[in-house]
C-alpha cells in the first residue's frame, strides 16, 4: 500500500507539537468515553467527533492513498442512497437519514485518517475512552433493570431488558462487545493487580450484557471472545503466556457460569432469560418473518436498479430488513448493494491479512478485528449500517492498515541503512 499522502502542514515548532498531540490524543479519549452517551441528539459522540476532526484538521491531519479505496467505496454508497432517496427528499425522516449515512461515511475515514499517525498512543486514548464510557453504560443499564434508583427503570430500559443511555438494548449490548474484548485481554495478560481490577469491570460490562437480552450479542460475546483469544494464543511470543491465557479464560468462563446460575435464581431474570434464548422467536418464523423477508426481499432487489429508497421496506412488509446487506441494495440499488459488501469484506480480507504482523498495537488489533468480525457476521440478522461503533471499527481497521505498512516499511529501511559489523 502506498504512503504518498496530501497533507495539511502540523505547526513547525517543537514548542508546540507536544501539546497538539496530547490534545489530539486527549481528543480520542473524549470520542470513546462519549460513545456511550447516544440516547439525545445530537449526541455528546457527535459533539465530539465533530471537535476532534475541526482540532485535527488545523493541526494536522494526512489522507494518505492508501486510503483512497475505503473513501471511494464510501462515496459510492452513499451516491447510491441519495440517487435512491431523491423522490423522498420531502420527508424529514427520508434526509435525516441521508444525512446520517454520510456523516457515518465521513466519521470513518476520519478515524481511518487519525489512527495511521501516533498510532500506539491514540488507540491507547481510544481504549482507555472505550472502556470508561462502557463502564458508565453499563452501571445505568444495570441500576435501570433493578430500578436501584427512582425513574431509572424507565429511563434505562425497554420491554424490561436493559438499553443504558442508548435508544435499543440491542445496540446497547453490541456497543459492549469490544470494550468487552479490552478489559479481557487485561485480564489474560496483564499483572495481577490490574488484571484482578480488569475483572471487576468485565464483571461489570458483561452483567449489563447479558440483561439487554439480545441473543445476537450473547453469541458474539462468546465467538468473538474465544476467536481474540485464540489469537492471542497463536501470537504469543511465549510459552509461559500462552499458559496464562489459557488458564485465565478458563477461571474466567467458570466465573461466568456462576455469574448466571445466580441471575437465573431470579424469576423474572429467568423468564425472560429461557424466552430471548429461544430460537422459535414468532417474528423470525413464516413467509414474512426475519429469514422470509430475506429471501423475498432478495428477490425484488434483482428487478429494482436504484431500490426502493430508504426506510421504505418497512411499506411492502411487517419489519425492516433486519439485514445490513439486504438494506443495502432495498435503501441504495445496485450502486449500495454492490458497494457495500465489497468495503466490508475487503477490509475483512485485509483484515486476516494483518492478523500476524509484529506491530506495538497488536493486542489492540487483534480486539478491534475480533469485534468488527463478530458485526459483520450479526450484519446478516440486524442493520447495523447506522451504528455508530461499527463505523469507527472500520475506520480503524483502514487507519491500522495502513500504520503497519509504514511500520513495516521503515523497519525494512532501518535494517538495510544499518551497516554490518566487520570482525576485527
Amino acid at each position: 500500500m502506498a504512503s504518498v499522502a496530501a497533507s495539511l502542514p502540523a505547526p513547525p515548532t517543537s514548542l508546540v507539537a507536544p501539546r497538539v498531540a496530547a490534545l489530539q490524543r486527549l481528543l480520542m479519549w473524549l470520542i470513546g468515553c462519549s460513545g456511550a452517551i447516544v440516547f439525545i441528539e445530537p449526541s455528546p459522540y457527535e459533539i465530539a467527533t465533530l471537535l476532534a476532526i475541526v482540532v485535527t484538521v488545523a493541526t494536522g491531519l494526512r489522507l494518505r492513498l492508501a486510503l483512497m479505496p475505503l473513501l471511494a467505496l464510501l462515496f459510492l454508497i452513499n451516491i447510491g442512497y441519495s440517487i435512491s432517496a431523491a423522490h423522498l427528499l420531502d420527508q424529514k425522516q427520508i434526509v435525516n437519514w441521508i444525512l446520517t449515512s454520510w456523516y457515518m461515511a465521513i466519521t470513518a475515514v476520519f478515524f481511518a485518517m487519525v489512527i495511521a499517525d501516533d498510532t500506539v498512543a491514540r488507540l491507547d486514548m481510544l481504549r482507555r475512552g472505550l472502556i470508561f464510557g462502557a463502564v458508565i453504560a453499563s452501571v445505568a443499564g444495570i441500576v435501570g433493570y433493578f430500578n436501584l434508583l427512582p425513574g431509572t427503570h424507565r429511563l434505562f430500559t425497554l420491554y424490561d431488558r436493559a438499553m443504558g443511555p442508548f435508544k435499543d438494548p440491542n445496540v446497547f449490548s453490541a456497543y459492549l462487545i469490544l470494550p468487552a474484548l479490552f478489559v479481557l485481554q487485561s485480564v489474560v495478560s496483564d499483572r495481577f493487580g490490574k488484571a484482578t481490577r480488569s475483572a471487576v469491570v468485565l464483571g461489570i460490562i458483561a452483567l449489563a450484557l447479558l440483561l439487554a437480552f439480545s441473543r445476537a450479542a450473547w453469541g458474539q460475546l462468546v465467538i468473538t471472545s474465544a476467536f481474540m483469544l485464540l489469537l492471542m494464543v497463536l501470537t504469543s511470543q511465549s510459552n509461559k503466556q500462552r499458559s496464562r491465557i489459557v488458564v485465565t479464560a478458563l477461571i474466567a468462563v467458570a466465573a461466568a457460569a456462576v455469574l448466571l446460575m445466580v441471575l437465573l435464581s431470579f424469576s423474572s431474570i429467568d423468564t425472560l432469560f429461557k424466552e430471548r434464548a429461544s430460537f422459535d422467536q414468532s417474528y423470525d418464523e413464516g413467509r414474512f418473518g426475519r429469514f422470509g423477508r430475506h429471501i423475498l426481499g432478495a428477490q425484488m432487489a434483482l428487478g429494482l436498479p436504484t431500490g426502493i429508497g430508504p426506510l421504505q421496506f418497512r411499506t411492502y412488509f411487517p419489519e425492516d430488513t433486519h439485514n445490513s446487506y439486504l438494506n443495502a441494495f432495498m435503501s441504495g440499488g445496485w450502486l449500495s448493494g454492490i458497494c457495500y459488501p465489497a468495503l466490508v469484506f475487503t477490509t475483512v480480507l485485509l483484515g486476516f491479512r494483518y492478523l500476524f504482523v509484529r506491530v506495538p498495537w497488536q493486542r489492540a488489533y487483534l480486539a478491534i478485528f475480533s469485534a468488527f468480525l463478530g458485526t459483520v457476521g450479526e450484519s446478516f440478522i440486524i442493520d447495523t449500517d447506522h451504528w455508530r461503533h461499527f463505523f469507527l471499527m472500520m475506520g480503524l481497521m483502514w487507519g491500522m492498515f495502513v500504520a503497519a505498512q509504514m511500520h513495516l516499511a521503515n523497519s525494512a529501511n532501518i535494517r538495510v541503512t544499518v551497516p554490518k559489523t566487520v570482525p576485527s
